[in-house]
């Protein structure tokens, strides 16, 4: 009977996730907040500035300015408008989804102003005699829109209209929408920005009223944009934009449907895998990972995140990280299996054995996420949010799903003498009367002799860092404009592009630039860079320009020097503290030679990725250095599952006499744990491959990036780490001769699982 319930309970469990899937995943998915840059939209950065001379900007006057902004951005009706102070008296407005861009920005910058004058430009009315809240968008007895206002004091109006009736020539009050009276020490901005005519009305009597119709040559689009301006009032300081990126529709449409497809292929291929290789094992895989898909979804639904590509990526990292959790797991059952352990045996002393390098992968991984999220701005952030969740559902799902699933199979006799459905050919099972130790057996590696060849490996990559120093002193980095500044245009075309053609076109509009770049998988996509940062006029002009000469709208960043600066310091800032995190880490849970061998072989990661977007002249911007943090958290996974197993093999022995003892634990761990990291390494470069082949083309350089980071991780894993803590481990064996493993304990900690 506890058989069939088994069973029926793993069928049931089977229903329930494909009834909740398939029921809500149309919903889910519909209800996932999208970044700009999958529909489109624009991010500004302001700094916050005194309007006046001796204007003190504290916490309430950037409260202040935020509230009116958001009371600006309530008139644009978005849906899902993002503000946010930061540090420094900055605010950070992010419009997903707006179409009229130009207008939105006109209306969040604007002082917005409205003054009523003579015909002499002398100040009659202005802003302050309004009430607030009290313009509205209507139209007149002839169906012509207009904007109609409320006065706080009637009797004021009337002197007014009486004044103008009485004493200038053809009766005019000349109603402006400019600057706030006042600004003294922006004489030059205020000058550039000249007032907007509004209209300019004859009166003919006294209007003792406190209603002001105005009326002119509107659309009603531009009746609502003004009403909508003068409710939200004028703001209490001046906004300088000092980093801005726009991204046009059609781009973020795009994007979402590319990447989407990336991630789709990828996933599929990785699922295909698990289940020929490891089969009903495999099966279970299959299962946990589309419902850690699903619930990465809803949780992230939940926290009200906003989805970007780069986030995208991180949940198709988070599958690779599930994966690594089952291929560790299904490993060390193989291995059990292969002594002679019945099916039952094998799956308790598997999932006990792999839960700590499980744990320990994914804390040193959690690190480096948590890092990004601390020091990352906009969509960084966004990945490193979409990272830390993708982790922590990732180990729940792999770890308490899979065993859970697999654990009813396993108790319902229904594998007994079955290891195949692990994927395991009967020549590779033992007898059980063998007595062999899971320890001693043999693997497809064993010909491999690491620990001896350390100094050819070493110098292979002592011969790399030499030439990658040379390569980076000859053509340096081509820092995107995230680590120097100026302005990015990326641009759509229907047609393949030349650059020929592109620059010419610059060159006719007024926008010459030489800097120019093809690129898409049909030569339809130009990139265009200036050193300098544009204005929001010159950002409207190019924009309007290349939108006519090529149909779409261009996605356009700029970046002031200020937060250029920020950006280059801030990404030196994670990298060290993600490393000394990682070290601590290690050096607690293993030891301090681990630790140092961990940062050394993170170190070469981090140079082999830097030296080969230097070689290849690929742009460094902010994703490079995410793509660096997140190679740094995912490529010490093999280090620590390496390590883990030289502490367990370690544990096995009483005493090391000599250094050829310490070279048969490590050349005993790499092979024990090669296989594995291929099958993690592969499953893994699966899904980016398809990121940068399938993916879209704002995310190819932090798919390459990832690419050559997890290639570089492996080999740094396999071949430096290890090898570097026996160079550091053996002088301590020299020093006192030997090394009493059991007194070793308290160092190294216990090799059983925490559970």
């Amino acid at each position: 009977m506890k058989t069939r319930g088994r069973i029926v309970a793993f069928l049931l469990l089977l229903l329930l996730f494909a009834g909740t899937i398939g029921g809500t995943a149309k919903q889910v998915a519909k209800d996932v907040n999208l970044g700009l840059d999958l529909q489109g939209g624009f991010e500004v950065l302001y700094q916050v500035e005194p309007l006046r001379d001796g204007q003190k900007i504290t916490e309430d006057v950037v409260s202040d300015t935020a509230r009116a902004l958001t009371n600006r951005i309530d008139v644009l009706g978005v849906s899902e408008p993002s503000i946010q102070i930061e540090s420094g008296n900055r605010i950070r407005v992010q419009l997903a989804g707006i179409e009229d861009q130009e207008s939105a920005r006109e209306m969040l910058s604007t002082q917005a102003n409205l003054t009523f004058r003579d015909t002499n430009d002398k100040l009659l009315l202005d802003g302050d005699d309004l009430v607030a809240g009290g313009a509205k968008s209507t139209f007149n007895d002839q169906g012509q829109p207009i904007v109609t206002l409320q006065l706080k004091d009637a009797s004021k109006f009337g002197e007014v209209t009486s004044q103008v009736k009485d004493m200038y020539p053809n009766n005019q009050l000349v109603i402006w929408l400019d600057f706030e009276e006042g600004v003294d020490s922006y004489a030059e901005e205020a000058k550039k920005a000249e007032p907007k005519f509004i209209s300019a009305p004859n009166v003919s009597k006294t209007i003792m009223s406190s209603d002001v119709e105005i009326s002119g040559s509107f659309t009603v689009d531009e009746t609502k944009h003004l009403s909508g301006i003068l409710n939200a009032g004028a703001l209490p300081v001046k906004l300088d934009e000092i980093y801005s990126t726009s991204v046009g529709a059609q781009f973020g449409e795009q994007a979402l449907n590319k990447t989407v497809f990336a991630a789709a292929i990828g996933i599929g291929i990785v699922l295909l895998f698990m289940l020929l290789y490891y089969r009903v094992a495999g099966f279970v895989a299959a299962i946990t990972l589309s419902v850690y898909v699903y619930l990465v979804l809803v949780v992230f639904n939940l926290l009200n995140g906003t989805l970007t590509l780069p986030g995208i990526a991180a949940v198709v990292l988070g599958v690779g990280m599930a994966v690594d959790a089952n291929i560790l797991t299904y490993e060390r059952i193989r291995e059990e299996l292969r002594i002679g352990a019945t099916v039952k045996e094998a799956f308790r002393a598997g999932s006990k054995s792999s839960f700590t390098a499980i744990l320990d992968a994914n804390i040193t991984t959690l690190l480096a996420a948590v890092v990004l999220f601390i020091f990352g701005t906009s969509s960084v952030k966004g990945f490193a949010t979409m990272l830390i969740l993708s982790i922590l559902l990732s180990f729940l799902t792999a770890v308490w799903g899979s065993r859970m699933l697999l654990g009813l199979l396993v108790h319902s006799n229904l594998l007994d003498g079955k290891p195949g459905a692990f994927g395991l050919s009967r020549k590779w099972i033992h007898a059980k009367d063998e007595h062999v130790d899971v320890l001693e057996l043999t693997t497809r590696f064993d010909r491999f002799d690491f620990a001896h060849n350390r100094r050819k490996f070493f110098t292979f990559s002592i011969v790399f860092i030499i030439a990658g120093a040379i390569v980076l002193s000859l053509f340096r980095l081509n820092l995107g404009i995230d680590f120097s500044q100026g302005t990015r245009v990326e641009m759509l075309s229907d047609s393949p592009l030349t650059k020929e053609e592109v620059v010419s076109t610059l060159d006719k509009a007024g926008h010459p630039s030489d800097d120019v770049l093809i690129s898409g998988d049909k030569s339809d996509i130009a990139v265009i860079r200036y050193k300098e940062d544009f204005s929001q006029d010159e950002i409207n002009e190019i924009k309007a320009d290349l939108s006519a000469e090529y149909g779409h709208e261009p996605n356009i960043s700029t970046v002031s020097p200020t937060v250029g600066r920020e950006l280059a310091m801030n990404a030196i800032k994670a990298l060290a503290i993600a490393m000394i995190g990682i070290i601590i880490y290690v050096a607690f849970r293993f030891e301090w030679r681990m630790g140092v061998a961990s940062i050394v072989s993170l170190l070469h990661d981090a140079f082999f990725m830097v030296a080969l977007f230097s070689l290849l002249r690929l742009e460094v911007d902010i994703t490079f250095i995410a793509a660096v943090l997140t190679i740094v958290g995912y490529s010490i996974n093999d280090t620590i599952v390496t390590f883990d197993r030289i502490r367990e093999n370690l544990h096995k022995m009483k005493k090391l006499e000599t250094e050829e003892d310490l070279a048969n634990v490590v050349n005993k761990s790499l092979r024990q744990t090669l296989g594995r990291s291929v099958n993690t390494v592969f499953t893994v470069l699966v899904v980016v491959l398809a990121l940068m082949l399938f993916g879209a083309e704002s995310i190819r350089n932090f798919s390459i990036a990832l690419f050559v980071g997890l290639i570089a991780g492996t080999y740094s894993s396999i071949f430096i780490a290890a090898q570097l803590w026996l160079v550091l481990k053996k002088r301590e064996i020299k020093k006192k001769g030997s090394l009493d493993v059991k007194k070793k304990e308290r160092e190294w900690g216990s090799d059983e699982p925490i559970v």
